[in-house]
């Protein structure tokens, strides 16, 4: 089966093309795809779209489907979406700045901060989480016609107070900067692989969570 990728900005230029065919067995899905694309799209979080719509990597593909390789968006000189997992304390500050942009009349911050207990420990399967952190901002922007989107999970020991996960988005009016904050919070604790303990007095105990 031969299915033909587009490509766009870095990943084009990668290629020197901007299509590339593929030759997949039948049955083959979209990680398969992904896997066939080597260096082309090394060290970037991707997203692959199939007949113009977000697909996840076990989506089966058909011949004649479209597929487009969607590299990190961008909106001016900031990025149009920014995922980032890391051990380092995090600055709502910096992310704000991030997203705001000259055709955004609102932007709308999160952060969710360590509560009721000592500290709590994060664990993530890192580079997994960054790539869907960057798919689901991908998609609030799209769907509630966002300027920008941005979020940042730390991992390791969190303290009392400070903020594990922070969520900062823009838009030309409030109520889409609500709807995609909210959605991209609600989603990324949902969806991605990262795993959080709570500890008290010495004692720890991952928390209970549902399956992606």
């Amino acid at each position: 089966m031969k299915v033909t990728v587009r490509l766009f900005a870095m990943l084009r230029e990668r290629a020197g093309a901007r299509e590339l065919t593929l030759e997949l067995p039948d049955g083959a899905c979209v990680g398969d795809a992904l896997g066939e694309l080597g260096e082309i799209a090394a060290g970037l979080p991707l997203v692959m779209a199939v007949n113009r719509e977000y697909a996840p990597e076990d989506q089966v593909l058909d011949p004649g489907d479209e597929l487009a390789l969607i590299p990190p968006v961008s909106g001016g000189e900031t990025a149009l979406v920014h995922a980032r997992v890391t051990g380092e304390p995090l600055s709502l500050d910096a992310l704000a700045a991030r997203v705001r942009d000259a055709r955004a009349g609102a932007v709308v911050t999160f952060s969710g901060v360590t509560r009721e207990v000592e500290l709590l420990e994060y664990e993530a399967y890192t580079e997994m989480a960054e790539e869907k952190i960057a798919a689901i901002l991908a998609e609030a922007v799209e769907r509630h016609g966002l300027c920008a989107a941005a979020a940042e999970h730390r991992v390791g020991e969190v303290p009392l107070s400070e903020p594990s996960v922070i969520v900062a988005v823009s838009a030309p009016h409030r109520g889409e900067a609500f709807a995609g904050g909210r959605e991209v919070i609600d989603r990324l604790k949902a969806e991605a692989p990262i795993w959080k303990k709570e500890v008290d007095g010495g004692e720890g105990r991952w928390v209970e969570g549902t399956r992606p």
